[in-house]
């Protein structure tokens, strides 16, 4: 089994947004999140993720309602766990869902769902989703107490938050290694399949290789920024070709 790609494309509603926030009809708000979702996929991707955040500072409800209806490979819907995601989740019926933490104040999402101490209502949205037949992911930090509650609320997937190995330097990133590879083989045991996302790119990829039982890697940020240059397709073939090194039998 090949390791999976799930192409993030929110900053691709980011940059429309910067433009055409006052103007969501106007036709010619651009670039499009789902003309970037369809290159994805003639690129390699295996999943597309979009994340609908409470303020709509990127993807809108009607990007989501777009994908979801023209695209052909899984959709990861990441969402906050709120009445108002939980409704749209039930309403676009992703394949998969994936609970992450959500402030406001933050550029992007940083750090994982604290699952021991959200745990009644991180069950109970696990639940709610799962009985409307889609898959559940927990983003959590590589802390093993936070792997074991994600086991024990019945999630399938966690997706390892890969920030802090991202942002390290010399001895510490061998660090942030140890602590994904310590997680992600105990989440291999307890049946969880094992996801990793957040600040990969092309240079760090290899890196990660040494982090045993990957499924699937989440990569938006790094794969739109190359986009500039080369275009989607290309940018994602292109990590794609990376991945494919991943050491045979360690996605297994």
């Amino acid at each position: 089994m090949s390791l999976l790609l799930g192409v993030n494309i929110d900053h691709v509603a980011t940059l429309r947004q910067a433009r055409y926030a006052l103007l969501p009809d106007s036709p010619n708000a651009e670039p499009s999140p789902v003309d970037a979702a369809h290159d994805s996929i003639e690129g390699g991707a295996d999943s597309i993720t979009i994340h609908v955040r409470g303020d709509r500072r990127h993807m809108q409800d009607r990007d989501a309602k777009l994908i979801r209806a023209e695209i052909g490979v899984p959709i990861n819907f990441e969402m906050g766990i709120t009445e108002e995601m939980i409704a749209l989740a039930l309403e676009l019926r992703p394949q998969f869902a994936c609970l992450v933490p959500e402030t406001r104040e933050e550029v992007t999402t940083e750090g994982g769902l604290d699952v021991v101490g959200r745990r009644r209502e991180t069950g109970d949205c696990i639940r709610r989703l799962q009985a409307a037949g889609i898959r559940v992911s927990l983003f959590i930090d590589p802390d093993l107490d936070q792997v074991k509650a994600s086991a024990e609320l019945g999630a399938e997937m966690v997706e390892l938050h890969t920030g802090c190995f991202a942002n390290a330097e010399g001895d510490a990133v061998e660090t942030e290694v140890q602590r994904l590879a310590d997680a992600a083989r105990l989440g291999h045991s307890l049946g969880l399949q094992i996801n990793a996302g957040h600040g990969i790119n092309y240079g760090n990829l290899f890196r990660l290789f040494a982090v045993p039982h990957l499924t699937e890697l989440n990569i938006g940020h790094s794969i739109v920024s190359r986009a500039m240059r080369v275009g989607m397709m290309e940018a994602v073939r292109q990590m794609k070709q990376l991945m494919a090194t991943y050491p045979t039998g360690a996605c297994d």
